[in-house]
């Protein structure tokens, strides 16, 4: 006797009730970092100002969670390990130093100036590379042929640190006060090359 064909839903939309929560998430997640960035343009943040005064700790929860809205709903439904702690302390150390860090006033190698634009390129990198971690993953997922590449989290993962190397890499240019064009596509040629060599002799990882 032939056994009855079970078909597989087809791609239905989620129901309200499932979307809700995430749709209150992202919501919460905007409105924390309006309210960070409205802080950091008009509420007159600056060194001087004690490490305990009111407004400084507002500042610091609101980017806290912020970054705890953002990433995490990523890290849990993409299963992506690491973004949130990378997507959390970027995003504080970038928010922190356009804030309480006094902008540098000479290029990178001046003794004085030099850690703002190591901290700031730091900074860059990792919140870059959380923010299109997501993003990279998904493009990778429907691009790639093959399944091991699909969902080779190692790829994904260099690959948005790759973007976020390049934002880095032009922030340092910047300093060395030689950022210009040509510069930034021969950065990226480098870095597409590199990415294209990784895929030819690197193997994906396991599912």
């Amino acid at each position: 006797m032939s056994r009855p064909i079970t078909r597989m839903p087809a791609n239905d939309p989620a129901p309200p009730t499932a979307r809700r929560p995430a749709l209150l998430l992202a919501v919460a997640a905007g409105l924390c970092w309006a309210c960070a960035f409205a802080a950091l343009v008009s509420a007159g943040l600056d060194a001087s100002m004690p490490v305990l005064a009111p407004l400084r700790i507002i500042f610091y929860l609101l980017i806290l969670l912020a970054g705890l809205l953002t990433f995490v709903p990523f890290q849990r439904r993409l299963h992506l390990p690491g973004l949130a702690l990378e997507g959390i302390a970027g995003s504080f150390l970038l928010l922190y130093t356009l804030a309480f860090v006094p902008p540098p006033t000479a290029w990178l190698l001046s003794a004085p100036d030099a850690p703002v634009y190591v901290i700031l390129a730091l900074a860059l990198f990792w919140t870059v590379s959380a923010t299109i971690l997501p993003l990279v993953y998904a493009v990778g997922a429907r691009t790639f042929r093959q399944r091991a590449r699909q969902y080779d989290l190692r790829r994904a993962r260099r690959q948005s640190h790759e973007v976020g190397t390049l934002v880095a890499l032009c922030s340092i240019l910047a300093g060395l006060r030689v950022l210009t064009p040509i510069a930034v596509l021969l950065l990226a040629l480098i870095i597409a090359v590199a990415e294209l060599l990784f895929l030819s002799f690197v193997e994906a990882e396991a599912i």
